[in-house]
């Protein structure tokens, strides 16, 4: 099992083909209008049907206290998608899903907070299953977490002042969209 993440872990640099192009610390991919680089948001849901949120901690630099999707993190230089995407399910949730994430679709996206820094992200998106009563969340990674049946999340994104993250307002009407029961 390899150590958690830490802020010092070099991210991948990508082009608009998402080509790697080198490694380059965190802190300095996030910095000012920010430096695209590989991304995932993985979509976790019970067996109900109901999408588990994580609301991020208040240690985050960027969109601390906001509502995001179940995991979403960068691949270590050299790691592959899936297997960092799992990773990080484990390291933030304290569970694995009961089947291998499915790749549901990539796009690229920039956002700014405040004027802490950006995400500009080349950003894989999966799905999967998990057992609901598994999930133990690191308190460093996650402040809350809560089940939300889809059209209520589709509701409460309908509020442009809710606290949600850029990224889940992104991509939650296409994964709807192209898969409405994942």
């Amino acid at each position: 099992m390899s150590p958690p993440s830490t802020a010092a872990d070099p991210l991948i640099l990508v082009d608009a083909q998402d080509r790697p192009l080198g490694p380059l610390d965190k802190p300095d991919c996030h910095r000012g209008e920010g430096i695209l680089h590989r991304a995932f948001s993985v979509f976790l849901f019970d067996a109900a049907g109901r999408l588990l949120l994580q609301r991020r901690s208040a240690l985050k630099p960027l969109w601390p206290l906001y509502w995001a999707n179940s995991c979403c993190s960068h691949p270590r230089w050299g790691e592959q998608l899936q297997p960092a995407a799992e990773r990080r399910v484990r390291e933030e949730l304290g569970t694995a899903a009961q089947a291998p994430l499915a790749w549901r679709f990539s796009f690229v996206y920039q956002a700014r907070y405040l004027d802490v820094g950006s995400e500009h992200e080349f950003c894989h998106v999966f799905t999967g299953c998990v057992d609901a009563s598994t999930v133990r969340p690191d308190p460093a990674e996650v402040d809350q977490v809560r089940w939300i049946e889809p059209e209520q999340l589709q509701r409460e994104l309908d509020d442009p002042q809710a606290p949600f993250t850029p990224w889940l307002r992104l991509e939650w009407p296409r994964l709807r969209a192209m898969c409405p029961q994942p």
